[in-house]
């Protein structure tokens, strides 16, 4: 009887990863890696170039996903550092934050004081119209020219009004600007409408001319005017009794590219004087100003029509409830303060009574208010403490100028940057922010389409060698072997 060669052994245990999920041959481990490479691909295809892309013209980057992508109050991030440019604000910035307010040097004074005027862009110039130095209304006209920095030219004549005005109304609508009643030198409200059209050669405003097509209907001073797609709106104001509720459109005829006269549509709630209309969509806010009794707080909402039989008209006010008008409402009742809008954001700063505060909304997409909020380094200084100023936006820059201070009319110009620089490094949950190269103009859009394909191309590239040393797993393994080999021989 033959002897037995081998033994029985041991029992080898297979060891199977979460219960066979994960085995070689199965559908799960399969999928995974499917996941994997797909995630990858995006990575490697499209996420990586964009980011080389904005990393060329931007000056940060963000890397990665922030949890405020999908919840705006969901900020974490332990890390931030803001560049030395935003001052003492918080770093970041709130949304909606203004950096503090410079005053002008005296080179870039207006030639003379100036309150209650109008200010208006107008072809290649910024012109400062009308107003009153304190005693009674002008006819002059000052004009600058706003640079993309936020810097401004020296303040130069330009072509005075047919009568002098204070508490007028600009626009610049369809290639023309316009002015729009206002106070005559003996302090009574006007009907007059004054026109100036740009020269095709100089870009300037050389004459104006009264149009008599744009009557008002009625004396007005002290109105606000919206511009829309097919129109201006004129908005309150005050006549010869007091601040009124009348508001106002002038259409646009599609044929002659010129306003016809004004129609009445959809009278405000209340009587408004010297307030500051904003249009954002279909909502047109009317906010600060004075009412029949003094300087108001009540912010209304009037609803632009979009369908029907007048659109593009005033449908109707909203009137909010006790509790939502605590919240909607200005927190405080300034005499004399400036309004303006700019990214969808409401201000309202300065005027009589207070400490220069500076106040600012962002209307939602319904029209609501979500209060207003301040910071103290967003406020005007002591020595601006400005009333009656006249406010313009221009690039991510804010300008008051003139206006009274202590109620005496000054020559002063205030400026103030509405986009505060977003931390130059952050460090959050799931991503962050990095510094980047920042090159801008024409040169950095075409560097950074160079950047873009050149990485996608590498990215490309290193794709394929992977896929190759998938499939020709043998001689890359020998490759390697090779390689390691070689580095102990020279070892």
């Amino acid at each position: 009887m033959a002897a037995q060669a081998l033994g029985p052994g041991t029992t080898i245990v297979r060891r199977r990863a979460f219960f066979g999920l994960l085995d070689a041959g199965g559908w799960a481990w399969a999928t995974l890696k499917a996941a994997f490479w797909f995630v990858a691909i995006i990575m490697l295809m499209g996420y990586l170039p964009d980011r080389a892309l904005y990393a060329t013209v931007q000056p940060t980057i963000d890397i990665g996903v922030s949890l405020q992508t999908f919840n705006k109050s969901l900020n974490v991030t332990p890390v931030n550092l803001c560049p030395a440019s935003n001052e003492t604000l918080p770093c970041p910035a709130p949304i909606g934050a203004v950096l503090p307010w410079q005053p002008n040097p005296p080179e870039l004074g207006l030639p003379q004081a100036r309150t209650d005027a109008a200010i208006v862009a107008a072809g290649l110039q910024t012109l400062l119209v009308g107003g009153s130095d304190g005693k009674a209304a002008q006819d002059s006209v000052f004009a600058t020219v706003i640079r993309p920095d936020g810097n401004i030219d020296g303040w130069s004549a330009g072509p005075p009004l047919p009568a002098a005005r204070a508490g007028a109304a600009a626009v610049f609508f369809s290639g023309s600007a316009y002015v729009v009643g206002g106070l005559d030198a003996g302090g009574a409200p006007t009907e007059t409408v004054f026109v100036g059209t740009p020269d095709a050669a100089t870009g300037k405003i050389t004459t104006w001319a009264e149009s008599t097509d744009l009557t008002l209907p009625a004396p007005r001073a002290d109105a606000a005017v919206v511009v829309t797609g097919d129109g201006i709106f004129l908005v309150g104001g005050r006549d010869a009794s007091g601040p009124v509720t009348s508001v106002w459109k002038a259409a646009l005829n599609t044929k002659t590219g010129k306003l016809k006269g004004w129609a009445a549509t959809g009278s405000l709630p209340a009587p408004r004087a010297n307030a500051a209309a904003v249009l954002q969509g279909t909502h047109l806010f009317v906010y600060g100003g004075d009412d029949a009794g003094g300087p108001a707080t009540a912010v209304l909402r009037g609803e632009i029509g979009t369908i029907g039989a007048d659109p593009g008209m005033v449908t109707g006010w909203s009137t909010p409830t006790a509790e939502a008008a605590a919240q909607t409402n200005l927190p405080q009742a300034r005499k004399g303060a400036m309004g303006f809008a700019s990214n969808g954001v409401l201000y309202y700063a300065g005027g009589e009574g207070g400490a220069g505060e500076l106040y600012w909304t962002i209307p939602d997409a319904e029209g609501n208010l979500d209060g207003w909020k301040s910071l103290a380094q967003s406020a005007l200084p002591a020595d601006l403490q400005l009333a009656d100023a006249a406010p313009i936006v221009s690039g991510s820059h804010a300008f008051l100028i003139g206006g009274t201070a202590a109620g005496v009319a000054t020559q002063g110009v205030a400026r103030t940057s509405l986009s505060p620089p977003q931390p130059f490094f952050q460090l959050g949950l799931f991503y962050i922010v990095v510094p980047a190269l920042g090159i801008g103009g024409e040169v950095g859009q075409q560097l950074s389409y160079l950047v873009a394909a050149g990485v996608a191309t590498g990215n490309f590239v290193l794709l394929l060698l992977i896929g190759y040393a998938y499939n020709h797993k043998e001689q890359t393994k020998a490759l390697f072997e090779r390689i390691r080999d070689r580095r102990r021989a020279a070892a």
